[in-house]
């Protein structure tokens, strides 16, 4: 079956973290998918969905440190997206958990739709802002970040 939810270079930030992290989701968004067209039933999609959306919060974190050490002049903006996508997908979790509503391939193109905009539309802005000061910030985010790897020594979440 070929992926219908894939990573491409033109979603690149410039940031290796970020953009593994950006490759992660798109993964853990093509899991789903697979999970859904081989009706593998709604716990196991819903646990797909869970940790899709654990693993969103730890990589809106690691964004949002990212920011706010760089001095990033948009970081409440950002944050805020950040927030209320949070706030939608634990919404429709609710609904799914109360069977009110169904893990879908709506909720599936919702999600790749909101994650391929906000990483070519605002997380962009960002990465420009980085290059533009020349990486200065992102050089002691990394060190810190590399740090914060070496003592967690967990692979799949990185850190945070």
């Amino acid at each position: 079956m070929a992926k219908e939810f894939t990573w491409s270079d033109s979603y690149s930030v410039g940031i290796p973290e970020i953009d593994e992290q950006h490759k992660a989701l798109f993964e853990l968004i093509e899991r789903l998918h697979r999970a859904i067209v081989a009706r593998q039933g709604s716990a196991a999609c819903a646990e797909i969905l869970k940790e899709l959306v654990d693993y969103t919060r730890i990589h809106f974190a690691l964004e949002q440190s990212l920011m706010h050490l760089g001095g990033y002049p948009d970081y409440d903006g950002h944050c805020l997206l950040h927030k209320n996508l949070v706030a939608e997908v634990e919404t429709l979790q609710e609904k799914i958990n109360s069977g009110t509503a169904a893990i879908s391939f709506e909720l599936l193109h919702f999600l790749r739709n909101w994650l391929t905009k906000h990483i070519l539309g605002e997380d962009m802005k960002y990465a420009a802002f980085f290059q533009k000061s020349g990486h200065k910030q992102f050089d002691h985010w990394a060190q810190k970040s590399e740090q914060a790897l070496r003592s967690h020594k967990r692979k799949w979440w990185k850190f945070w």
